[in-house]
C-alpha cells in the first residue's frame, strides 16, 4: 500500500512537471506569436498625411528653381526604417535627437545645401549656417519658409517650436531665438535628418 501511494506521488510529481514546461512552453509561444502580431502592426502603421503641398525647388547649388506643387510622401514606418535605418528613422520619424557633437554635418564648413534625408526636399544652404556652439548644425534661416513646417511642441514639459520637413513631416529639429543677425533665428538641426550636398 505504502509503495503504490509512492508511485503514485511520483507519477503526479511527472504529471505536474511536464504540465508545467509544457504550459510555460505555450505561454512563450504566445507571447512570442503577439510580439510578432505587434511587431508587424507597427511596422505596417503609416506614417504621414496624404495630400499635395508646395515647396519651392532648389539645385544642388543653391539656385531656386521655382515652386511646384508635390504629392506627400507618405510610408509605413517599415519602410521608412528600411530607407533610412535605425539611427536616421528613430530621429527623422519618430522625433528623437542625436546627441551633440555626434552628427556627421554639424562640423560641415563646405558649400552646398542641405537636404532631407527622408524626400530630398532642400531645407537649408551653408550659407546660413553657423557655428552655435551647441554640436548640432545650426543655421539662421532656411532656404524657403515653404519647404519646412513650424508647429509647438510641449514633449520635454516645455513649449518649443519643432521644425519638420513640409512634405513628408520627417523631424528636423527645433528653432530658437537666440540665433545671429539678419534674422536672431537659431534652426537647431539634427545631422541624421538631412543630407549635405557639397556644390
Amino acid at each position: 500500500m505504502f509503495e503504490s501511494e509512492v508511485s503514485q506521488d511520483v507519477q503526479s510529481k511527472k504529471m505536474t512537471r511536464r504540465m508545467f514546461v509544457l504550459g510555460g512552453t505555450a505561454a512563450a509561444a504566445a507571447t512570442a506569436v503577439l510580439g510578432l502580431r505587434r511587431s508587424s502592426i507597427v511596422e505596417a502603421a503609416v506614417h504621414g498625411t496624404p495630400g499635395e503641398v508646395t515647396i519651392v525647388n532648389f539645385s544642388n547649388d543653391g539656385k531656386n528653381l521655382g515652386k511646384e506643387t508635390v504629392a506627400k510622401v507618405v510610408k509605413t514606418d517599415g519602410e521608412w526604417r528600411q530607407q533610412l535605418g535605425a539611427n536616421s528613422f528613430g530621429i527623422a520619424r519618430q522625433a528623437d535627437t542625436e546627441m551633440p557633437y555626434s552628427g556627421v554635418s554639424w562640423k560641415e564648413h563646405g558649400k552646398g545645401i542641405f537636404r532631407c534625408i527622408c524626400c530630398d526636399t532642400a531645407l537649408f544652404s551653408s550659407q546660413t549656417k553657423f557655428e552655435s556652439g551647441t554640436g548640432w548644425p545650426s543655421f539662421w534661416a532656411p532656404l524657403s519658409k515653404e519647404n519646412i513646417v513650424e508647429k509647438t511642441d510641449r514633449s520635454m514639459g516645455m513649449a518649443r517650436t519643432e521644425v519638420s520637413c513640409v512634405r513628408c513631416e520627417g523631424h528636423l529639429g527645433h528653432v530658437f531665438d537666440d540665433g545671429p543677425e539678419p534674422t536672431g533665428m537659431r534652426y537647431c538641426m539634427n545631422s541624421a535628418s538631412m543630407r549635405f550636398v557639397k556644390t
